[in-house]
């Protein structure tokens, strides 16, 4: 199965961006009332399920990676009002679209596959939904925001009861400029006993919600927060040190980390790389190290692409700096920022010799 999937859409993959219209457009044929789940703008949606596909792709021979990515799934998109048939209609859509793009590699076999594959991630969703007595979503309000930049923000959200999420994991949020355009947020702090969320967003080019959170949002406005997902965190007990990879504003998700681990005294060693084009991209820096300072199990490296008077930073993309260092073969290993920095440092490091399973990342880190 394993090996049939993953031929098929490795045929399919060049024409992602198609199948994903045509898995929607059969969709909202099958089952019309699913229409009404998304927005208008279905652009990062369709950019969303190219993520979660070749993600589940990648992972689908790792069992124990893929069935808390599904649980995850499945426990999210109770906001959405899923219910079986949807899952039904889905796994039509999709086989549908892929055999159509996979053209003379879809054989009786590879349907069979594909199936199979469906249904197996299916039947660990609706587990994972069913057995969830949480509600599908929270309501919180913007209580601060602080404007760091054009386009980036602190935003400060303090929801009506506390959300369970682990330091490092993504939420997703709706806010009231943009209805039904659900987009992940990292907290930046880990749970506090008020609830507070803190989320640092920067408004991306052809971001529809990111940039109505920095230009437009106001206080009081109130969002719905999704359930938590992701793999970002880190094992105390593991006896690994840690790198930390942090392009912009997917520092949070390590920032919350951080957060999380000063409240012990000893901790594993903390190597963090903080990176961006300019210097403003830094906006954490001054943070980090006050952290920094005071707990010596953490070190925070500073990395620029262009020239700059900040005299402790290294120069470089993070996938030059990183590697020059090493393979770092006895670290557990943190990525988080653009899709684009993900890749190319993930792939930098594996070619280093850095060891897959000790590497971390998510697939929705930017929308």
């Amino acid at each position: 199965m394993v090996r049939l999937v993953r031929e098929s859409f490795a045929v399919v993959e060049p024409h992602a961006e198609k199948m994903a219209e045509l898995f929607y457009a059969t969709l909202f044929s099958i089952a019309p009332a699913t229409r009404e789940m998304f927005p208008v703008n279905m652009e990062v949606q369709r950019s969303r399920l190219l993520r979660a596909l070749v993600h589940i792709v990648q992972m689908v021979d790792r069992p124990d990676d893929l069935m808390p990515f599904l649980r995850q799934l499945g426990r999210d998109h109770r906001k959405f009002g899923v219910v079986t048939q949807h899952f039904e209609a889905v796994g039509m859509a999709l086989l549908s679209s892929v055999k159509q793009y996979a053209k003379q590699a879809w054989t009786v076999e590879v349907e069979r596959a594909w199936a199979e594959a469906y249904t197996i991630m299916a039947r660990a969703m609706l587990e994972a939904a069913n057995a969830d007595d949480n509600p599908p979503w929270w309501n919180g309000t913007v209580v601060e925001r602080h404007r760091l930049g054009r386009d980036l923000a602190v935003v400060r959200v303090r929801p009506d009861y506390p959300v369970p999420y682990q330091p490092g994991q993504y939420l997703s949020v709706e806010i009231p400029q943009r209805p039904r355009m659900w987009r992940y947020l990292t907290p930046a702090t880990a749970p506090r006993e008020d609830g507070l969320l803190e989320f640092h967003v920067r408004a991306v080019e052809g971001g529809w919600v990111s940039r109505a959170l920095v230009t437009h949002g106001e206080l009081g406005d109130v969002w719905r927060i999704g359930p938590a997902m992701g793999r970002l965190g880190v094992n105390r007990e593991s006896g690994r040190d840690i790198l930390m990879i942090a392009g912009g504003t997917g520092v949070a998700p390590m920032r919350a980390i951080i957060d999380h681990l000063s409240q012990w005294g000893e901790n594993p060693r903390v190597h963090l790389f903080f990176g961006g084009r300019v210097r403003s991209d830094l906006y954490d820096l001054e943070n980090l190290q006050a952290v920094a300072a005071s707990n010596p199990w953490l070190q925070v490296v500073p990395v620029l692409e262009s020239d700059s008077p900040l005299p402790t930073a290294e120069r470089g993309t993070l996938a030059d700096v990183v590697t020059r260092y090493g393979a770092w073969p006895n670290h557990d290993v943190l990525v988080s920022g653009s899709p684009g920095m993900v890749r190319s440092t993930v792939s930098r490091m594996l070619v280093a010799g850095t060891a897959l399973d000790r590497v971390v990342y998510d697939p929705f880190t930017v929308d």
